[in-house]
């Protein structure tokens, strides 16, 4: 009884307070003033607020079908929540705000502070950010968000080669000027940064993806040495957005209580992204590549690869504007994907062959938008990827449906 009882004052007060806030919620709506950069992904999405209350929520969410095989084997259908991202947002004074975001991938199988960070803001061209922030590689790695993709899987270069989503505990500044239709941004960061799975680990290859499972990375260096991400960007209003950045550090532990254990192995990353919409079509084109130099040591085989590049191309055709099935504000597109990365460019010591270990794939896709939060999209998926002595190549080809929203 007492049970029943709790439950259902649960139940009333819940209902009550869906009655009151229904009048007090709104969105909060995004800047469209200016001109929207990659580094203004953070801050570019919908928050709710209650009230006057100073804390914005919001968050997505994005889950899809999939039936793929590989050299005519398949799992069957497979039905996947990849992700459930939450932000919570605060002004805590007009210059000081906070902004957190915490990813639960596969059903909470991985829970990750992704950005939680304050900035201060001092002068458009100069503002102090601290806290769990983002290392600003490329351009996905910052504006990663689900619903602003037409493709249900992340780019592989993005997720396999560079590590997505990226974020340690540091400091930096960032700053961003506006001169007509022009806009230049630059971005500056100290963090922690990599670890030896880098190339201890059991994928076999060099892989800074890896370095995300050490759990202690939000608490401590691996190696007591900062690392140092740099990017700057151009953006004119007609024409492009384009962006070069720069990312280094030590990933091994070479000394342990003053004793030296290995010489110091840098790893340093160089990307180059780009965006544009050709305005006779409106047709969206975004894109980077990726270079990556990891000091391996000699006692490794050469399928530990010292470099390694990859990027890929998305093309977005808008076909059709307005209503589809009572939706006014309704977006259909076309897309493609094209995408390419090599773990291990180089040559084999011995023979002077070509070391393979790359991946292809070009994925067709359809998407359609209800409204300007929220995607349903069907992809076609055809990859091939060849072993470290390039024999013919494996063929992965198949379907994938889903949808991701803002909420």
């Amino acid at each position: 009884m007492r049970l029943l009882l709790s439950i259902l004052s649960c139940f009333i007060y819940t209902a009550a307070s869906a009655q009151i806030d229904s009048t007090l919620l709104r969105r909060k709506p995004r800047d469209t003033s200016a001109l929207l950069m990659n580094m203004d992904a953070v801050y570019n999405r919908p928050f709710l607020t209650v009230g006057k209350m100073p804390v914005a929520l919001g968050g997505y969410a994005e889950a899809n079908w999939q039936h793929m095989g590989t050299d005519g084997v398949t799992e069957g259908h497979q039905f996947q929540m990849r992700r459930l991202t939450l932000f919570v947002a605060s002004g805590i004074t007009r210059r000081l705000r906070f902004l957190s975001e915490i990813e639960f991938e596969d059903g909470t199988k991985e829970i990750n502070i992704e950005f939680a960070a304050v900035d201060m803001e001092l002068h458009p061209l100069f503002n102090l950010r601290g806290g769990i922030v983002m290392n600003p590689i490329g351009s996905f790695n910052q504006n990663h968000d689900g619903p602003k993709w037409e493709f249900v899987d992340r780019p592989v270069s993005a997720t396999q080669m560079l590590p997505a989503t990226w974020s340690n505990v540091g400091f930096g500044a960032y700053g961003k000027q506006y001169k007509k239709s022009w806009v230049v941004a630059w971005e500056g960061y100290v963090t922690n940064g990599f670890n030896d799975a880098i190339i201890n680990n059991a994928l076999g290859r060099t892989s800074l993806p890896a370095a995300k499972q050490w759990p202690d990375r939000f608490e401590e260096s691996f190696n007591g040495v900062p690392m140092v991400t740099l990017k700057g960007a151009v953006k004119h209003r007609k024409v492009a957005e384009v962006g070069v950045s720069y990312m280094a550090g030590i990933y091994n532990r070479f000394q342990d209580e003053g004793m030296t254990l290995d010489v110091k192995r840098p790893v340093k990353v160089w990307a180059v992204d780009a965006n544009t919409t050709i305005g006779a079509t409106n047709t969206f084109l975004t894109g980077e590549w990726a270079w990556v130099h990891v000091d391996v040591p000699a006692t490794y085989s050469q399928q530990y690869g010292n470099r390694q590049q990859g990027g890929f191309l998305d093309i977005v055709q808008p076909v059709y504007k307005g209503r589809v099935a009572g939706f006014d504000r309704s977006v259909i597109n076309v897309a493609c994907r094209l995408e390419y990365t090599d773990w291990n460019v180089g040559r084999f010591e011995q023979t002077g062959g070509n070391i393979a270990d790359e991946f292809m794939s070009i994925v067709p896709a359809i998407s359609w938008r209800p409204g300007p939060l929220s995607v349903i999209r069907l992809n076609y998926r055809y990859n091939l990827q060849r072993d470290l002595l390039g024999n013919p190549a494996s063929r992965t080809a198949g379907f994938q449906a889903g949808f991701s929203s803002y909420f």
